[in-house]
């Protein structure tokens, strides 16, 4: 016997016709709140709960929305977390009879006013329901719903009684649906949206379509009215009061010419309040104008072209799941314009209405994606996929309709997609033929469509830079491509629907892609992936909080921590990486061009620069010297000016140019918001740019340019080191003769300086494969893949260094030591020199680092490690900061000087790994219970990176999560001459050559003094 729960359809029972979200007048009652819930360990639970006089007094109580696996302590099932892998057997459309199946139980009263009663129809509306549900009113059978983040309506005009109700609603967690609903992230079965039942006056409007066109020629705009109602709703009235419009209709479908308009972009999201009266109903709406057309190659809104710099957007809330909450919806939302994000796919599923009026509202591009992945058939070599199965082809129009239907309104809005990681076939095929008779004025996106045939633009999933530069450009290899294909694909506007893996410490590469994108017209931007973290909170059995990834809730297969990927922690904290997109995606620069000109970029795509002004900052040696701020010229969009450069600023420079001539001078021009937005407060920085004055004719002597020289160490003669106590006393300091560590700086004691060529790996250090990352463990599934850095460095012990002294000894006036460091089962490794020399209060250290020959990985880092005690609590630097910086990832680091408390200067990711690295050192000051203690550094340029923590490198990465490090029992400190790049390799390219660190003598040379 099949099942409703295990067959191809779509649904059954009354559904009616998918239609728009409407604001309107008619009568609603809210069915949401605290309703009776029982679990059930299988699919085939009695049918009695469905009758009125079945005692529910006992159950538990479960809130609507809500997941049942987030209530209860464990008593409702837990979570799953698979990216690919389904976790049930690839037997479609069967799933397993141990099915967990939760019913519900809603007693409700019916209003007793004229709207209820003498409503033509009654319907009764579910948002969101995880997975396939039965619904039962009063005992009567109404229907079954399929498509877990798709609205479904029920007519219950019949069924429903005056007074007191009762509604039954069984949720199989598996079903048929879910071998179309594997997209990446936690399953979480539950009603989690709301449930509304809704009043349907006679003379009604069931539906309305205001398509807003705008002609960018004319400026003016041009409304397209569809109607759906029957003829005793006629005349319907139409007005936009603020465009003058005002027209009464006979008909269904009538076209409005409303003059001149502002159009709607994500810059200007202007929008026009509408009103369309019926005889029976009034039904408001917000309209946007604008038109959408693919020219050639190029992507156009109002004519010009469109550039995504997107993110991919999950609904996810580390305590609600997927359960929308609208204040933390808009305050996602403008933490995205607050980091430059225009665009937003909807990963992958039609989000909460709510969630496109906010992006109306606030201005983004949305790419509405359809609820549809069946990723879990690629394991099996996409056998039996729903895709190209006939079978299943209901089931695949009916989702595009209803998220077309529902979301048709939205000028935010600006292209379809057909879904996500479903393979390809005749359905996926049909469901684009549809949407292109339905909205012909949306493109049709596809991903999966790799030769082009059904879709609209050209989309591809983390292409590696000389790929894309081979998509944008007219020659240069397509994967998967014959010469012929790739000209075709070449005929096609390019989207990254996902690219830039943002996971843990990352993602690297993103200017670089940015770079490519600003460059090639063919190239429209691209969706990182993704924009949060899917963490859910979870406490050890001692009451300590962390955030749960895959593998932490018993799961049989699951996907580690794959599902932490995100710019922005789950607690709502952006991670660096959400910074660095931000400097990369910045719409407005400025830069400065041959000392007295700015160079003033608008990347813009509707809107000039008037809302913006110029805050400019001098600093000599990191010290702000004057500062100011100016208004920016006029740039219009898509445009690029020159202006000189303000004369308080000129005047200040020069001025700044009489300091001493080893000084560092420099120019630091920012794009601040010149008013406060719906998103950020007047003085948010949109972008910053840095330029040494050091050559400079701005700080030169009578017009000539001043250059500062390298800073060198102090010369003379040091103080004569001393044998004594089993070791050297070199002026303040002390160095054990048995191990060569540097024992105590005057008063302080510390331990090292100990070469160390090993970080925590990093996720894209561990990248696995394309498709999979994370730590193997439990039962998580892994395929065939090349060795990663992080197994490359394992294997070649550069986290497990044993060290052996191999001299030491005066040297004139300093000490010298000479170490050499190798893996146990190893041969290759390094020597190490350092020589200590002490002048003044200052103790003088060079470390210069030889690598054996026959290296042939790449190094994560080259550097030394200082043991301090942890008593110091503020740390300041001159150097990069204030974010972390890596050779791929530094355009939101500053030259400057920088302050932090020592604990903020690492960044917890939902895995511990490398974090905190600040480059380009020239000092670095730990002040505390501890005392003081100075570090100078001494290069030509810039100078090694730092980073402070608590924990050894060795420590993060043992630990799985933050709460399983050990107690911090000192700081330990990290010079490094070299850090191996960030790259996006836990699902994308790896890092790129002249960004990785091959094994090389380097040196570092530093003045230490402690206070």
């Amino acid at each position: 016997m099949t099942e409703y729960y295990q067959d191809h359809t779509p649904g059954s029972g009354a559904r009616t016709a998918p239609r728009s979200r409407l604001r309107t007048d008619a009568a609603e009652l809210d069915l949401c709140g605290q309703w009776a819930f029982r679990l059930w360990p299988h699919a085939r639970p009695t049918e009695a709960v469905r009758e009125p006089e079945h005692d529910d007094s006992d159950w538990d109580r479960m809130p609507v929305p809500g997941h049942w696996v987030l209530h209860g302590d464990g008593d409702h099932g837990s979570p799953i977390y698979t990216n690919v892998v389904y976790p049930f057997p690839v037997d479609p459309p069967h799933v397993p009879d141990d099915n967990p199946t939760g019913d519900y139980r809603r007693r409700f009263a019916v209003p007793a006013d004229a709207a209820w009663s003498q409503a033509e129809r009654v319907l009764l509306r579910f948002d969101g329901v995880e997975s396939t549900y039965r619904v039962w009113l009063n005992g009567a059978e109404i229907g079954v719903g399929k498509g877990s983040r798709l609205v479904q309506e029920f007519d219950v005009t019949e069924q429903l009684h005056p007074g007191d109700n009762l509604l039954v609603v069984r949720v199989h967690q598996w079903s048929s649906a879910s071998y179309l609903e594997d997209q990446d992230q936690w399953w979480l079965p539950g009603i989690f949206r709301e449930v509304v039942l809704l009043a349907r006056p006679r003379g009604g409007v069931d539906d309305v379509w205001l398509d807003a066109g705008y002609d960018h020629r004319t400026g003016r705009g041009r409304l397209r009215v569809e109607l759906t109602a029957a003829p005793e709703a006629f005349p319907v009235t139409v007005e936009l009061p603020e465009l003058g419009v005002r027209r009464t209709l006979d008909e269904a479908v009538a076209e409005l010419d409303v003059g001149e308009v502002e159009p709607w972009s994500a810059d200007v999201p202007n929008l026009y309040a509408a009103s369309v009266r019926s005889t029976g109903e009034h039904v408001r709406a917000r309209v946007g104008f604008r038109s959408v057309r693919i020219e050639g190659d190029r992507l156009l809104v109002n004519g010009r072209e469109l550039t995504f710099r997107g993110v991919n957007r999950h609904e996810t809330h580390p305590d609600r799941g997927r359960v929308f909450d609208p204040e933390h919806a808009r305050a996602d939302l403008q933490l995205m314009k607050r980091h430059n994000v225009n665009a937003i796919r909807t990963s992958h599923y039609p989000p909460h209405p709510g969630v496109l009026d906010l992006a109306d509202e606030l201005g983004f591009w949305v790419v509405d994606e359809c609820d549809l992945e069946t990723h879990g058939f690629e394991p099996v070599g996409w056998r039996d996929n729903p895709s190209d199965d006939p079978r299943w082809h209901e089931a695949y129009l009916d989702r595009i309709r209803r998220t077309v239907e529902r979301d048709k309104n939205h000028p935010c809005v600006v292209m379809w997609s057909l879904g996500n990681e479903a393979g390809t076939g005749s359905n996926l095929a049909a469901m684009s033929a549809w949407v292109r008779q339905r909205d012909p004025g949306r493109p049709v996106h596809y991903e999966g469509d790799r030769t082009g045939e059904y879709t609209d633009v050209y989309s591809r999933m983390y292409p590696d830079l000389a790929e894309v530069a081979a998509i944008g450009g007219d020659s240069g290899e397509i994967a998967g491509c014959d010469e012929a294909r790739a000209e075709h694909l070449r005929t096609k506007p390019f989207v990254m629907c996902e690219y830039v893996h943002a996971m843990g410490n990352g993602p690297g590469l993103v200017a670089e892609y940015q770079e490519l994108i600003d460059a090639l017209p063919r190239l429209a931007g691209g969706f990182v992936w993704e924009w949060r973290d899917h963490g859910l909170r979870s406490r050890t059995p001692d009451g300590v909080e962390f955030f749960g990834y895959g593998g932490d809730f018993g799961e049989q297969v699951h996907d580690g921590n794959f599902v932490m990927d995100g710019l922005i922690r789950s607690d709502d904290v952006p991670s660096p990486g959400a910074a660095e997109v931000a400097a990369a995606f910045a719409p407005v620069r400025v830069a400065l061009r041959e000392d007295r000109e700015l160079v003033v970029e608008n990347d813009q795509h509707a809107a000039g620069t008037t809302g913006f002004r110029l805050a400019w900052q001098v600093a000599v040696d990191g010290r702000t010297s004057a500062e100011g701020t100016a208004a920016l010229p006029h740039v219009a969009p898509g445009q690029r000016v020159t202006a000189p450069l303000p004369e308080e600023l000129v005047l200040s420079a020069a001025k700044a140019g009489g300091a001493d001539e080893t000084s560092e001078i420099w120019l630091t021009l920012r794009v601040e918001l010149a008013a406060d937005t719906a998103w950020a407060a007047a003085g948010h920085c949109i972008s910053a740019s840095q330029h040494d004055l050091g050559e400079s004719a701005l700080t030169g002597v009578n017009g000539s340019p001043r250059r500062h020289r390298p800073v060198a160490p102090p010369a003379g003669r040091g103080a004569e080191p001393v044998e004594r106590d089993g070791g050297y006393q070199i002026g303040p300091a002390f160095v054990d003769a048995r191990t060569g560590d540097l024992l105590r700086a005057g008063e302080l004691e510390l331990s090292g300086p100990q070469l160390e060529l090993w970080r925590a790996s990093t996720d894209n250090d561990r990248g696995d494969s394309p498709r999979l990352a994370g730590r193997p463990s439990g039962g998580r599934l892994a395929w065939e893949r090349p060795p990663s850095s992080a197994e490359q460095w394992r294997a070649r012990g550069l986290d497990r260094l044993q060290h052996r002294l191999v001299e030491i000894g005066r040297d004139g006036d300093a000490v010298r030591v000479r170490t050499r460091s190798v893996a146990a089962g190893q041969r290759c490794g390094a020597e190490t020199w350092i020589r200590y020399r002490a002048v003044g209060d200052e103790l003088l250290v060079r470390v210069d680092v030889i690598p054996d020959r026959g290296w042939d990985r790449t190094w994560p880092r080259v550097g030394v490690r200082l043991d301090l005690p942890s008593a110091y609590g503020r740390a300041s630097w001159f150097g990069r900061g204030p974010n972390p910086s890596y050779p791929d990832s530094r355009a939101a680091a500053l030259v400057g000087v920088h302050e932090a408390n020592v604990d903020d200067l690492e960044f917890h990711y939902s895995v511990p790994q490398e974090n905190g690295h600040r480059s380009d050192l020239r000092w670095l000051r730990l002040t505390g219970a501890a005392g003081e203690l100075e570090i100078r550094t001494f290069a030509e340029a810039g100078g090694p990176g730092f980073t402070l923590s608590r924990y050894t490198a060795q420590q993060l990465e043992a630990a799985d999560h933050p709460h399983q490090l050990p107690p911090g029992d000192g700081l330990h400190l990290y010079l490094d001459a070299a850090q191996h790049a960030l790259g996006t390799r836990s699902c994308g390219p790896d890092v790129l050559p002249r960004h990785a660190l091959e094994p090389r003598s380097t040196s570092i040379t530093f003045a230490l003094r402690a206070r």
